[in-house]
């Protein structure tokens, strides 16, 4: 038996290194470890551990508290293992394998699923769906017998001491774990613990008690779906609303995915760009357009009527204090902003980016004369999680009409094209799961793509083996926008026109590319989502939705109160609300994405101007008990176009300190934050942007000049090597960062 030492971890470990806390890998295996031979302190120092092996030993339980926050495989097999409950503060463990130890039970394997949130591969086998069942169904189920015994057979007592308690807990658990009976025989060692687990925490709820339960509902799982809400523009006073702008369904099932060719190529439709002088950025103070009399409405008028009674006039010594009070919350506020772009952006200059590629690669029937097929959404490429290897990404995946294409940005060459006929993308996401191989292998991860639109179907693709592995209905109608939560990369959320979010979990898939979805959770929301962005720091716990009236906030943790339906948690408001009437309406999210932790670019349809605003004190704010409103904590306020065009989302690049709007001209409006003068947050006044990338005016053969279209979505990667544009004019627009000299 080999004493664990300092030098043996550095030994048995790589990368080799002198430093504990830079081992990602660790063999320990067939070293006749038993758990006293396993000293916690000082595998503690492992903090960058990922992978670690201790099988074929004499463990029969490990450490408590042993704390490995980077771990996300480990192998157990062939040990003496009974009790497995010490592996819960082993929370990032996503496989694990246990063959071969005698006493594990059915039971045992439960609790692990139960204990160890992120736990997909067990054994080889994906387990993740069997183990999303028993978080929260399984549970919830157990949580509601328990209720019920708790509501026939016990109250509180009154007044409530220790010792009365005491035994109350003791004879409440008791019962329930003698008459909750739920689930086959062979587990009822782990319904049994669990319930015990449960008896106590429903006990200590009511003698302090939390927040508001939520309201109880079904999800609906008609199969049936719509197609006439499908136009993903919106509809303006220039526009017929009675007219379809979308293919007639087509009598047709199971549609194929077409792979691309086997080679990359480069696509035969790209635009010839002009000379170089002709595409050289104009930096530039906008100025404002004078706004014509009157814009359509987006529905309904909204009029806000005075209070009654006069108003008393404040004293001057109450105008100077409120004043005073005034500026010292903008200079707190303005000392928010700045030391939080400072310390989130790599440098302090911005970038300089020139065109590099215009290309047409979603035209219908490959025709170069295309130029009405809209483009909707791209996003790049992941980076590679800690099992791979590689620098920042420079793939990006682009969606619009029939075809979904992934683009080296580099080359301009379109890697990979999947086709759908009668489908119209509107919407995609990356994504990372994980892969089980069989044959004792260990999981892989790789990169996916869902993508959906029109049909309400979501696309599973593989782009990296060329393959589109699945799909599923996710609503009766139109899907106008996914998202991943890239902290549990399993966990899909989907908009739709049925004014409904879900939040689906994909699971993983195996070597033969098998799957299985499972409805998780409905967030029912007035009108249409158009964007959803997870908090970087609770993405488990809340949404936020940009929707046609407004922008909610949702709770989404999971196993609560056994609601499988809820309703907006919160609406956050605008300052520009106030100046709406009858020809106004501000309330249309049509951009919103996160630009540090707690900082939120978005911006309102017709509002020529783009918040940042503060998620944190915004959320700290107690919701009006009528209509559940908090206002946004505004950070300042950057000007951008004036255009009465929808749907031109914006974009930000968190590591660069970027935030990137398109407009219905063509140009790009680009905001490096953390370049921001002190004083310019003091002039009331939007600030003007970093830098306006004009438009390209690509030129083709015997066509002339292309006038500028409108900048539907932008991507950046996470260093902003490359920045992505798609225009409703069936062109992809990739810009280049040129270093500086």
């Amino acid at each position: 038996m080999a004493k664990i030492t300092e030098t043996l971890l550095l030994e048995k470990g790589s990368p080799k290194t002198n430093k504990l806390e830079q081992i990602k890998t660790l063999n320990l295996s067939r070293l006749g470890l038993k758990p006293q031979d396993l000293p916690v302190r000082l595998l503690s120092q492992l903090r960058s551990l990922e992978r670690l092996d201790l099988s074929g030993n004499k463990l029969e339980e490990l450490p408590k508290n042993l704390e490995l926050p980077a771990l996300c495989y480990l192998d157990l097999s062939d040990n003496q293992l009974e009790d497995v409950t010490t592996l819960e503060s082993l929370s990032s463990l996503e496989e694990l394998k246990m063959e071969d130890n005698l006493y594990i039970t059915v039971s045992d394997n439960y609790k692990l699923m139960v204990l160890l949130p992120k736990l997909r591969i067990h054994n080889g086998k994906d387990v993740s769906t069997t183990a999303n069942h028993l978080r929260y169904v399984y549970i919830e189920n157990l949580r509601t017998r328990i209720i019920a015994v708790w509501e026939k057979n016990f109250s509180l007592p009154d007044p409530i001491t220790a010792e009365k308690l005491s035994t109350l807990k003791k004879n409440f658990v008791n019962i329930a774990r003698q008459q909750v009976r739920y689930g086959p025989s062979s587990v009822s060692d782990f319904t049994k613990w669990k319930v015990e687990i449960i008896a106590k925490e429903y006990l200590r709820s009511l003698t302090e008690p939390k927040g508001e339960p939520e309201t109880k509902g079904s999800p609906d799982t008609k199969e049936n779906y719509d197609e006439s809400t499908s136009t993903k523009r919106k509809q303006t006073a220039l526009v017929d609303a009675s007219i379809s702008l979308t293919p007639r369904k087509k009598p047709r099932s199971d549609l194929p995915v077409s792979p691309a060719e086997a080679s990359p190529r480069k696509s035969s439709l790209s635009c010839q760009l002009p000379t170089p002088s002709q595409t050289s950025t104009i930096r530039m103070s906008p100025r404002k357009i004078s706004r014509p009399p009157a814009t359509p409405t987006r529905g309904q008028v909204r009029v806000e009527t005075q209070g009654r009674g006069s108003k008393v006039q404040p004293s001057k010594q109450e105008d100077e204090a409120q004043i005073q009070r005034n500026n010292r919350t903008d200079r707190q506020r303005d000392a928010d902003l700045l030391s939080s772009m400072k310390s989130c952006s790599k440098t302090q200059q911005p970038v300089c980016l020139k065109p590099l590629h215009v290309l047409q690669c979603h035209s219908k029937q490959d025709s170069s004369e295309d130029f009405s097929t809209q483009l909707w959404a791209c996003a790049f490429q992941p980076l590679p999680d800690s099992t791979g290897a590689g620098g920042g990404s420079r793939l990006v995946a682009t969606c619009g009409g029939d075809s979904l294409c992934v683009i080296d940005c580099e080359t301009g060459m379109v890697m990979k094209k999947y086709k759908v006929p009668g489908e119209e993308f509107f919407s995609l996401s990356w994504s990372t799961v994980l892969m089980s191989r069989g044959g004792g292998a260990s999981a892989q991860h790789c990169s996916i793509v869902a993508a959906g639109g029109k049909r309400g179907l979501v696309k599973l693709i593989h782009p990296r083996n060329n393959v589109a592995y699945g799909e599923f209905r996710a609503s009766r109608k139109a899907l106008s926008v996914l998202r991943f939560n890239h902290h549990q990369g399993n966990f899909l959320f989907t908009g739709s026109y049925d004014k409904k979010i879900v939040m689906w979990d994909i699971g993983g898939v195996d070597s033969n590319y098998n799957y299985k979805v499972v409805q998780l959770l409905v967030l029912e929301s007035s009108t249409t989502p158009l964007h959803i962005c997870l908090p970087p720091t609770s993405p488990s716990s809340n949404l936020l939705t940009a929707c046609e009236d407004g922008l909610h906030c949702y709770n989404t943790v999971l196993g609560t109160n056994n609601t499988t339906k809820r309703t907006k948690e919160m609406e956050i408001t605008f300052p520009i609300y106030k100046k709406e009437d009858k020809d106004h309406d501000y309330h249309t999210v049509d951009g919103l994405s996160f630009l540090t932790d707690d900082i939120v670019a978005s911006k309102n349809y017709m509002h020529c101007s783009i918040y940042l605003w503060s998620w944190s004190r915004t959320k700290a704010q107690r919701p009006d008990k009528k209509d559940r409103t908090v206002c946004a904590v505004v950070l300042a306020e950057l000007q951008w176009a004036n255009t009465e065009i929808p749907y031109l989302a914006l974009n930000t690049c968190p590591g660069r300190a970027y935030i990137v709007c398109g407009d219905d001209k063509g140009r790009l409006w680009t905001y490096h934050v953390s370049n921001l003068q002190k004083n310019s947050l003091h002039t009331g006044k939007p600030i003007l942007p970093t830098e306006v990338l004009e438009w390209l005016t690509p030129v083709r053969k015997d066509h002339g000049q292309l006038e500028g279209p409108s900048i539907n979505s932008v991507a950046m990667d996470p260093e902003l090597n490359f920045l992505v544009a798609l225009s409703d004019k069936n062109m992809v627009i990739v810009w280049k960062r040129e270093e500086s000299s």
